[in-house]
């Protein structure tokens, strides 16, 4: 295992024989830090966290250090990362806290640019990018593949659906349905559906047409959810990415951006 001189691992850690720990980095106890791994410099670490396979650190990247939430009283809570993320300069991973399960997760194969911000109990999923900047609040939830526009503010307990993307210097405080694409100025407003990233994606034609067609229905028709809801059912042949952009608004506390 590759370990400069000053770096400091804690007895307690658990660090493949395998991954690479760079200068000054500070691994705490019970961190365990997968295969192929990679820590460049100055990365801080602190427990129980649980690090997958072939991720990257960049310098100053700190996780799963406690919740800024005012609530947390030092309860034990996890932060645990999947495989092949790319952490970059000075994101900040904040472990979880008793309101949210204890647990902040990262899935596999993210992009977290400079200065992100992942608050306690966030869930990302996997092939996510967060641009520069991005700030997720406590409790959020961003669905697989979701592409998020630099300094993008995501309030918490909001929910950003697959295959989403959101414009950058956003504010965002409803739910983001799936595959839609979004930007906010003063008002947050829904464009129709993320097409470009669904071709890329390999989602068909017929797919994305209905897609869209329930995007505007929902957004642009001026009928109420509700209504647009009992039309698209109504008059929309069936389509499973339709259907889960349904029951993502069925799901929803917050309202969705429209």
């Amino acid at each position: 295992m590759p370990v400069h001189p000053t770096a400091i691992i804690h007895p307690q850690a658990r660090v493949a024989e395998s991954a690479d720990v760079g200068p000054y980095c500070v691994i705490g106890a019970e961190v365990s830090i997968g295969a192929g791994t990679r820590l460049m410099a100055h990365v801080y670490m602190e427990g129980p966290t649980t690090i997958g396979e072939d991720n990257t650190f960049f310098p100053y990247s700190t996780v799963g250090v406690a919740s800024q939430d005012l609530k947390y009283k030092g309860e034990r809570a996890e932060t645990r990362l999947g495989n092949r993320n790319r952490i970059r300069e000075f994101v900040t991973i904040h472990r979880g806290t008793e309101g949210g399960g204890l647990l902040t997760e990262i899935g596999d194969d993210n992009l977290l640019m400079a200065y992100v911000h992942v608050a306690h109990d966030v869930r990302v999923g996997n092939h996510t990018v967060l641009s520069n900047g991005v700030t997720a609040g406590g409790h959020v939830l961003i669905g697989d593949w979701a592409v998020i526009g630099a300094f993008t503010g995501l309030h918490q307990f909001c929910r950003v659906g697959r295959h989403s993307m959101i414009g950058g210097y956003s504010v965002i405080t409803q739910d983001v349905m799936p595959f839609a694409t979004i930007v906010s100025d003063r008002e947050t407003k829904v464009f129709g559906a993320n097409k470009t990233g669904l071709e890329r994606r390999g989602f068909t034609a017929g797919s994305i047409d209905a897609i869209n067609k329930a995007i505007r229905l929902l957004t642009r028709s001026g009928l109420n959810v509700s209504q647009a809801i009992e039309r698209i059912q109504s008059e929309m042949p069936a389509c499973s990415e339709v259907e889960e952009v349904l029951e993502f608004i069925r799901g929803s506390e917050r309202g969705v951006i429209r």
